[in-house]
C-alpha cells in the first residue's frame, strides 16, 4: 500500500473516556476512519504505519463518519502505539 493512502484511510485518534479505558483495560485504540476503507485496509494500514500486529478490527458507523477499534496482539501495547498516533 502506498505511504500517502495509509494516512488517507486512517484519518485521526478517537478519544473519549470510554476510549482511554479499553486501552488501558483491553489493549485496543479508536481512529476515526475514511467511510469508504473495510476492516482489511485499516488492519493494513494500522500495521504498516505503526508496525505492528493487529488482532481484531470493529467498524461503527456514527454520525460524524466512521471508527474502528483495534485490538493489538499480545506483544505490542495499545499505549505506546496510542502515544505515536497522537493520544496523548
Amino acid at each position: 500500500m502506498p505511504p500517502n493512502l495509509r494516512h488517507r484511510i486512517l484519518l485521526h485518534a478517537y478519544v473519549t473516556e470510554k476510549s482511554m479505558d479499553e486501552m488501558e483495560r483491553m489493549n485496543k485504540l479508536e481512529f476515526m476512519v475514511d467511510r469508504r476503507a473495510n476492516r482489511a485496509e485499516i488492519r493494513r494500514a494500522v500495521e504498516e504505519l505503526y508496525n505492528c500486529k493487529v488482532a481484531k478490527v470493529n467498524v461503527k458507523i456514527v454520525q460524524s463518519g466512521k471508527i474502528a477499534t483495534v485490538k493489538f496482539a499480545p506483544p505490542y501495547s495499545a499505549e505506546d502505539i496510542g502515544g505515536r498516533a497522537g493520544v496523548f
